[in-house]
């Protein structure tokens, strides 16, 4: 069923996962510093761009709608970011920054070649369904804002490639070398994954990524057998 958009309050990140939880921000006399009180306040306009971008769609939300749903006045919003686009890009820089922190965090050396990939692939999917709501304001809603955000797909899904390359182009177990596969088969996982997850995320409510990942793994142990 797909997901619809909704004029209602948008549905909330979950606190920790891919942002802090958000800070009441100090009233009258305080001890925090200037940075202090930007950091807070960027976290907020975040958050709040996150929520408001994953339900209705980054071009139907404005930068004083953000500001209202954080809690800030428009002048903090500015002082943060030029502008709307700004915003929406830093955070899926920070998306991106957690994701590849949940696949870094794999144990290389506790798998085999194809138990490795598929490890990786489930820390990625596992971290979408940490926080739909994250997961959908980057991986289906990021892509209306154009040519920015499909650079920093692409520079993005690079990143995971590279890393998949790295961690599984080494000797097997067995100590021979590891069966040699082309550039285009690590990315053309990362893509595979990336992709049918945004489609997931685009037509259904609760999607189940520990299904998709048990889907993939069957032809994925083949490839890197």
């Amino acid at each position: 069923m797909p997901v619809e958009s909704s004029t209602d309050a948008p549905e909330r990140v979950r606190e920790g996962v891919f942002f802090d939880p958000p800070q009441a921000l100090p009233r009258g006399r305080h001890n925090l510093s200037e940075e202090q009180v930007q950091a807070i306040q960027r976290e907020r306009i975040l958050i709040s761009m996150t929520e408001l971008m994953a339900s209705r769609g980054i071009g139907k939300v404005g930068s004083g709608e953000i500001a209202r749903n954080a809690g800030v006045s428009l002048a903090a919003f500015y002082d943060c970011f030029d502008g709307k686009q700004e915003c929406v890009l830093a955070g899926y820089d920070r998306f991106i920054e957690v994701l590849f922190t949940h696949m870094n965090a794999v144990d290389v050396e506790a798998h085999d070649r194809p138990g490795l990939v598929c490890a990786l692939i489930r820390a990625y999917l596992g971290a979408l369904q940490s926080d739909p709501v994250v997961a959908r304001a980057y991986q289906v809603e990021i892509d209306s804002l154009g040519a920015p955000a499909r650079k920093r797909r692409r520079d993005a899904l690079m990143l995971f490639a590279h890393h998949l390359w790295a961690v599984t182009g080494d000797a097997s177990p067995t100590g021979r070398p590891a069966e040699a596969l082309p550039w285009s088969a690590y990315i053309g996982v990362i893509y595979v994954t990336r992709q049918l997850a945004s489609d997931a995320l685009d037509t259904e409510d609760e999607p189940d990524f520990g299904a998709l990942a048990d889907e993939l793994a069957v032809w994925v142990t083949d490839l890197f057998r």
